[in-house]
């Protein structure tokens, strides 16, 4: 097993396709295929998965993948630090459920740390891969929430792939719609309100639970629910349809425009808004800037 499979497997992995991956490292995409198929032999796992829709990684190879990303990482520090002696371009990701705040935040974060050179990415994305890319050091920090309603379950789920999760606030539920929708002039709306209206969930996928979902009241049978898996899809099936999701209440039109409000919903429940780090690494630099740029958030709180 060499620094050089590792390489390939990462490569793979972020593509997402053979093909890319290939030309991604200037090799043929017969080379790469045998070279993973030499390295699954040696170390006798199943690394990806090949159909013609392409490749995934299986469970067995997230785990591998993990363990290499974190290998090559040392590998880089021992690098500049020993061959280079330079500094390299900043590395910051960051997996976040669907925040605007989150990506305002890295945004401002990026502009603050004055960086020349940086290679840095933010994914939104569903609640198990926020955990998954954490785990595995696609991401150094991962946000999302926990409620009384999840809390067991999400810690559990932290414990097992060795994460901490940090509160950054905590804030009570509202209802996130059009200006134009008809309970947008409401001081409060309640539940049995929302029944004509459909309310906007985003998929899960695979792991769709209760648990993982990024709305609470998750488990109130709605009368009309879309999924959907991008926050442009969702504003825009508030434009066209009066639909409605359920937030923290923080609104960032610097993003999002000012069409748009958020009502509180008539409710105990509570957010807890935070983010999970892998308990064996410490924040970097550009990290903890971040995380100091999210607790700013917490006056924003409507």
């Amino acid at each position: 097993m060499t620094l050089q499979q590792m390489k390939y497997v990462v490569e793979i992995a972020d593509r997402g396709s053979m093909n890319e991956a290939a030309k991604a490292l200037y090799i043929s995409q017969p080379s790469l295929s045998g070279t993973i198929r030499e390295l699954e032999k040696e170390i006798g796992i199943t690394i990806f998965t090949r159909s013609n829709r392409g490749i995934k990684v299986t469970t067995e190879g997230s785990e591998f993948l993990g363990y290499a990303r974190q290998t090559l990482e040392q590998y880089r520090f021992m690098e500049d630090r020993y061959l280079a002696r330079k500094e390299t371009r900043k590395k910051f990701f960051v997996s976040t459920q669907h925040y605007t705040f989150a990506v305002e935040a890295f945004s401002k974060t990026l502009k603050k740390e004055g960086m020349e050179e940086y290679d840095s990415a933010i994914y939104e994305t569903r609640t198990h891969e926020v955990i998954e890319d954490v785990k595995n050091l696609r991401s150094e920090i991962g946000i999302l929430y926990l409620n009384d309603f999840n809390e067991r379950v999400m810690r559990a789920e932290f414990a097992e792939n060795n994460l901490v999760f940090h509160k950054l606030f905590s804030c009570k539920t509202f209802v996130y719609m059009s200006a134009t929708n008809p309970l947008a002039q409401k001081e409060s709306v309640s539940l049995r309100d929302l029944d004509d209206y459909p309310c906007i969930s985003f998929d899960q996928g695979a792991k769709n639970s209760f648990y993982f979902s990024e709305e609470v009241l998750s488990t109130y049978p709605y009368h009309k629910v879309i999924h959907v898996n991008d926050r442009a899809s969702a504003l825009n099936m508030m434009t066209l349809l009066d639909a409605f999701t359920l937030c923290s209440g923080i609104i960032c039109e610097s993003l999002n425009g000012n069409g748009y409000v958020a009502v509180p919903l008539e409710s105990d429940e509570v957010m807890h808004i935070g983010y999970v780090v892998r308990d064996d690494r410490q924040l970097s630099p550009i990290g903890k800037a971040f995380v100091e740029e999210m607790k700013k958030y917490e006056k924003s709180i409507l």
